[in-house]
């Protein structure tokens, strides 16, 4: 039974499906898994075993009568803590919601249970979902599977973990700077940053409980141990809200290509404005190399882009959003800070600053520099079906937990770097609203996993996740870590 708790979603969805497996079976192997290994790992902030079995009871039953539940017919899965979940409470890592428990489903989390999903458990994060690795006071710290002392990354942390771990059949994440690609290249497994608006946020902490706009450039998105896992995903949870589809309903386009050498690929492994460790240039360009041999068309050149702008926007627009998250003193603390002379030089710290309090008038400009990023981008992908590049500049990273995250760095190469060029391949994607897959295609030489970033265009998420499929056809794909296989 080991075995079976590191298949794909689609696949143990077909052990299901021909009754070679029980919802309830299946269950209670992932939940003792979780006793057995969770100590060492703390992936998850609550679990729900009591409810989930008598609902994955319902769907064994519902199976021998002949019912069909939907494409998640009896599949345990787990969801990030920042999605609501009716009547278990979701926390978002925070202690100011450390009680919350909500009246209703999140609309994504709702698309899960209708579909037949057996939601069991939520998985760990940041507080509030900001940061790249996952820790808080509700929850603590989820380790790396492949690496204790290292983080599985954020901030859908212990999605990716639980993942890796085989804790879970299927997890749902959010992605706003790459909160759901930066810890699946960390743990080794396949996440997908699906187009921006494509599915709906409502229930999605942040904003605070109840919020109805949506938030600038985030997304909900699902993981897995195989891309059929995302493209399962997105059919269950892609579509318009209830008000919106009064008038129109999603036909996603197909893949752009029928075969790995159908594709027109660019693909950038480097760039100065975020430098790139060695071992994960060394993976990549194994990966690219044996994609050449297999038939693949690679050219080699940056995007459509300067990755330098990217970055400047993506970030430009994530502090406006993070400073809805400010109470009226800190709002008002910056503001005076930078009236005093607050640094005004290049750094991170200084940049933040000026960003978080902005006016409307400079977000307007860098909303119109994002939509002609997104025109440039448009034209970009006349001449090429998919960009390829890193999804982080390094591999996971040990635990720091320093509360001054503008005063962390990262090595790379053996430099000491800014913490936040963890979030620089991540920008073109989020900043433009595009599709982005992380895959894993191979590991550093002391045992990281390393992904690649497939990043499409707009509303052509189908073809990032086919390409995921065929590249890790040639390049392996998932692997569990040997600690827990």
């Amino acid at each position: 039974m080991s075995d079976v708790a590191f298949l794909p979603a689609a696949e143990l969805l077909g052990e299901l499906r021909s009754e070679r497996l029980a919802s309830v079976e299946l269950l209670e192997h992932f939940l003792e898994r979780i006793d057995r290994f969770n100590g060492e790992i703390n992936a998850f902030v609550t679990l729900d075993p009591e409810r989930a079995l008598e609902r994955a009871r319902e769907c064994d039953e519902a199976r021998a009568r002949h019912e069909d539940l939907g494409p998640l017919h009896g599949l345990p899965m787990t969801v990030k803590d920042a999605l609501e979940t009716s009547g278990l409470r979701t926390t978002c890592g925070s202690e100011l919601l450390a009680g919350h428990v909500p009246e209703r489903d999140a609309e994504a989390v709702a698309r899960l249970r209708a579909a037949g999903a057996v939601i069991f458990g939520k998985t760990n994060l940041p507080t509030f979902a900001a940061d790249g690795q996952s820790f808080n006071p509700v929850a603590g710290t989820t380790n790396n599977p492949w690496d204790h002392s290292r983080t599985p990354g954020g901030s859908s942390g212990g999605s990716a973990a639980a993942l890796a771990a085989g804790f879970t059949g299927f997890e749902l994440g959010s992605d706003i700077a790459g909160s759901v690609r930066h810890p699946a290249n960390f743990c080794g497994v396949f996440g997908l940053k699906t187009s921006f608006g494509l599915v709906p946020l409502r229930g999605h902490i942040p904003g605070p409980p109840g919020t109805l706009a949506d938030v600038d450039m985030n997304v909900l998105g699902p993981l897995g141990r195989g891309a059929d896992d995302l493209d399962l995903g997105l059919d269950v949870l892609a579509g318009p809200d209830a008000a919106a589809a009064k008038a129109w309903r999603l036909e996603l386009p197909p893949p752009r290509a029928d075969s790995l050498g159908g594709y027109r690929l660019a693909v950038q492994v480097d760039d100065d404005a975020c430098p790139v460790d060695s071992e994960v240039v060394g993976a990549v360009r194994t990966a690219l190399d044996a994609l050449a041999d297999a038939g693949a068309r690679l050219e080699e050149r940056p995007g459509a882009v300067p990755l330098a702008d990217s970055i400047r926007v993506h970030r430009t627009l994530l502090m406006s959003t993070a400073s809805s998250g400010l109470t009226d003193d800190e709002f008002a603390g910056i503001e005076a800070a930078i009236r005093a002379g607050a640094p005004v030089d290049g750094s991170d710290r200084a940049r933040h600053m000026r960003w978080l309090v902005q006016s409307k008038r400079d977000w307007n400009f860098a909303s119109e520099e994002r939509a002609r990023m997104r025109a440039a981008w448009a034209s970009f992908f006349e001449e090429y079906d998919a960009f390829l590049c890193p999804v982080t500049p390094n591999p996971a990273i040990p635990h720091d937990h320093d509360p001054d995250m503008d005063g962390r760095t990262v090595e790379i190469n053996g430099v000491r770097r800014a913490y936040w060029d963890q979030v620089g391949w991540i920008a073109p994607a989020s900043a433009c609203h595009l599709p982005a897959v992380s895959a894993p295609v191979g590991f550093t030489s002391t045992g990281l996993p390393v992904g690649l970033q497939i990043v499409a265009p707009f509303l052509e998420d189908r073809t990032a996740v086919d390409l995921a499929r065929r590249i890790t056809q040639v390049v392996g794909g998932f692997l569990s870590p040997p600690a827990y296989s």
